[in-house]
């Protein structure tokens, strides 16, 4: 297992804190915590927090071929994908299966696709097996390009403290910055998350990347590891490929809308995308549960209605809302009885199902039983 692009630069990170542990995170190795994982989260959701990117692989698509073929590749819109802006789509094998997800940029002369570092071998295999007489040139720029990612009502301001300014973006827009930070880089790219709040990935040489974390640590950042990322994730009801999406899973159940366009014409494995659009929906959805505190719920947990199995738990974790500790888990469930505000049982312990945020959303929401509608 590889280290991130920080932990391999980073002489000394972290390792004065009684805290610091590191672990495989999608493929990688990188920080698990820097001090305590509850508090970390927390300062995610009130205020600002950074955390390594190095675990996602960058694939540069270039070719007079690359916009028609990604476009048939994948179940988002490529084709009019507009220059410096992204998308996020499945990657689907014939059957309709998902083989997994990523995000496209237009770059102008090349496409950049994202994804992790434990998919990335799978990719490129599924791109090297359908570039026939395409005038498409596959590079992996994984070792080339790291990322840092930064979240929280105040990460602009931090930004801008650190000397990293840039105009207004939308969701998965990109952005080349000249940049007055002390991490010397001179240039790199900005991205706006899609996340829940407001999030921003910096792009740039490996070799630059422990300057811009001290950079933006000194102007306020609060250092967290992927287990307060994952409580994030899970709180705010996003799936993980390999986790909550498998190859087994069809793109309509993982209740992912934003991976699929209608209108954009075929791709491999559309036509089942397609009969499922046109028949009728799928007899699970991926949702969101509120469960009694203290419960262990390991993923394969079982979803009962009665004395009715109707779904399982892919992946949950106990998390510290302002109100109290709450477990939320994710998972599938039986869509003729996931309707939000019904309560199920999620092994022996009681559980709410709470609506899935919508595509348009980037405020993360603490889950409460009162805030869900009535069955």
């Amino acid at each position: 297992m590889g280290l991130t692009a920080l932990q391999a630069h980073a002489e000394g990170l972290g390792r004065s804190s009684s805290g610091y542990k590191t672990g495989e995170y999608r493929g990688m190795t990188s920080a698990a915590s820097f001090s305590d994982p509850d508090t970390e989260f927390a300062k995610l959701r009130s205020e600002c927090g950074v955390y390594d990117l190095g675990y996602r692989a960058k694939i540069s698509l270039a070719g007079g071929d690359r916009v028609r073929w990604l476009n048939g590749m994948v179940t988002n819109n490529i084709r009019d994908l507009a220059v410096g802006n992204g998308v996020y789509a499945f990657l689907l094998n014939p059957q309709g299966r998902i083989l997994g997800d990523l995000y496209a940029y237009n770059r102008g002369e090349s496409i950049v696709v994202d994804t992790d570092r434990s998919q990335l071998e799978k990719v490129l295999a599924t791109f090297d097996h359908y570039i026939i007489m395409d005038d498409v040139e596959v590079t992996d720029l994984s070792e080339q390009i790291t990322a840092l990612g930064i979240s929280g009502p105040v990460a602009l301001e931090v930004l801008k403290k650190a000397g990293i300014e840039f105009p207004a973006l939308q969701p998965l827009q990109v952005h080349e910055i000249q940049c007055d930070c002390e991490c010397g880089c001179l240039n790199c790219t900005i991205v706006r998350s899609d996340s829940l709040v407001e999030s921003y990935e910096i792009w740039l040489g490996p070799e630059f990347v422990q300057p811009l974390w001290n950079s933006l640590i000194l102007s306020g950042a609060i250092s967290v590891g992927h287990e307060a990322f994952e409580m994030q994730r899970i709180a705010s009801g996003i799936p993980l490929y390999g986790v909550d999406i498998r190859e087994r899973d069809l793109p309509q159940e993982t209740e992912q809308a934003r991976a699929l366009n209608f209108t954009k014409g075929c791709y491999i494995g559309q036509e089942i995308v397609e009969r499922i659009r046109s028949r009728g929906a799928v007899h699970r959805k991926f949702s969101r549960f509120l469960v009694e505190p203290g419960q262990s719920i390991p993923p394969g947990t079982r979803i009962t209605a009665g004395e009715k199995e109707v779904g399982e738990i892919t992946s949950a974790a106990t998390v510290q809302f302002p109100k109290g500790a709450k477990t939320v888990a994710l998972g599938y469930i039986r869509r003729e009885v996931g309707t939000p505000g019904r309560e199920v049982k999620v092994g022996p312990a009681v559980a709410t199902i709470v609506s899935l945020p919508g595509a348009e959303e980037h405020v993360p929401v603490e889950p409460t039983a009162a805030a869900v509608r009535p069955a």
